[in-house]
């Protein structure tokens, strides 16, 4: 993918959470632990969470800054990814946990890459707030799943 304004890659970026619920969705209703299916269904519902959150960060970012044009910003096709990722029937936690974070982590290496690749201070700082606060999400995930397992 090759994105040229701002307003495109979040967008895609929050397709992607989209998918990555749906992909979660998929994976509960194949998997045979009920305890994974329970984590699933709780990181379906978190993604679903994230993608409506930055939804109305991008109704209300300024224009100018979803304007903001970008010249070499090129990414996977992760919709593709979530599509063919197929975990076994007796998937454990860890290979959730596992996925869930190698998937995260590309949405905020994407989001990084930009920030470090804006010529205004202004929306690179503005990414860099996006980027801090997906990895705190993140760390909160990690910890609630990791309760999960102490039930």
């Amino acid at each position: 993918m090759r994105f040229q304004q701002l307003s495109e890659l979040l967008g895609y970026v929050a397709t992607c959470r989209v998918e990555m619920a749906q992909l979660y969705g998929r994976l509960q209703s194949e998997a045979d632990s009920s305890r994974v299916k329970m984590m699933l269904e709780y990181f379906q519902h978190h993604q679903k969470g994230v993608a409506e959150k930055l939804e109305n960060y991008i109704d209300e970012a300024p224009k100018r800054v979803l304007d903001t044009w970008y010249k070499d910003i090129t990414f996977e096709d992760f919709i593709k990814r979530c599509h063919e990722t197929v975990l076994t029937a007796n998937m454990s936690e860890e290979d959730v946990l596992e996925l869930h974070l190698d998937l995260d982590n590309r949405l905020i290496d994407l989001l990084n890459k930009t920030a470090e690749k804006s010529s205004s201070s202004e929306i690179s700082g503005a990414l860099n707030d996006l980027v801090r606060v997906e990895k705190i999400q993140q760390q909160r995930l990690v910890h609630s799943s990791i309760r999960m397992d102490d039930m």
